[in-house]
């Protein structure tokens, strides 16, 4: 039987040491890489593809979740965090189990065994990781910074660099100041999880920072278009027109 073969991402090394000390006592495994940061986590990742990763969600620069939500390979994950509040988010996205800072050894190794058994089961994880994210819409605290793949980079944009937001099937395009970039989420999420003092979803297929918008003009009947600062159009419904006449006072 093959090796488990494991990755630890964690920006803490005692947590690191902690779980090499634990899986002393498990067989069949193997830690392949420690990871100190979450881009060099992806990096690894995407690299020597693990059974499993012990993954920590609060990490500078790129956090847990980000890190699967760029995602190409899915991994079992067991994430490990000082704070409670990510544990909806963790099981939401099919994780196998979800770690509270400090753990005892019993806990972790029911973790453990818990993933071995999916992974020798064949029951793992087969749903892309951007899938299983875009299930999610209600991350805390809103969204604050989009985090997207474009080829072998990963680029974060700034919530106030976002110009507009455009439905693309089961995509959308975020057009930021410094050009687009595609990702697997929905509008709704958006909808829901953009600052509302800033954003108004204007149509079916379009949400817009209203700092980007010139002026509003008539298209057709019962129909508005709006005029952005660098002169694009977009379609406004009826119902996001009232919604821009509620959120601006015109």
């Amino acid at each position: 039987m093959e090796n488990i073969r494991i990755v630890i991402i964690d920006d803490e090394a005692p947590g690191r040491e902690l779980i090499k000390h634990y899986l002393k006592d498990v067989d069949s495994i193997e830690v392949i890489a420690e990871c100190s940061d979450g881009f060099s986590g992806l990096k690894t990742i995407s690299e020597l593809k693990p059974d499993l990763v012990f993954l920590d969600i609060q990490m500078p620069r790129l956090t847990g979740i980000e890190l699967v939500e760029v995602l190409t390979e899915k991994p079992e994950i067991i994430f490990i965090t000082a704070f409670d509040h990510f544990a909806i988010r963790a099981f939401e996205l099919n994780a196998v189990d979800y770690l509270l800072k400090p753990f005892e050894k019993r806990r972790f190794l029911e973790a453990v065994k818990k993933a071995m058994d999916k992974i020798r089961s064949g029951k793992g994880n087969t749903e892309p990781a951007n899938q299983l994210l875009a299930k999610k819409t209600e991350p805390e605290g809103g969204v604050n910074r989009i985090v997207v793949r474009k080829a072998n980079s990963i680029n974060i944009i700034p919530v106030d660099q976002v110009r507009y937001v455009e439905a693309q099937d089961d995509y959308v395009m975020i057009h930021h100041s410094s050009g687009k970039a595609m990702k697997q989420q929905t509008m709704k999420f958006y909808e829901e999880n953009l600052p509302k003092s800033d954003f108004v979803r204007i149509h079916r297929a379009y949400i817009v920072n209203v700092t980007e918008i010139n002026r509003i003009e008539p298209y057709g009947k019962d129909t508005h278009v709006a005029i952005l600062n660098s002169g694009e159009k977009l379609p406004v419904s009826r119902t996001g027109y009232k919604q821009l006449r509620e959120d601006l006072n015109f």
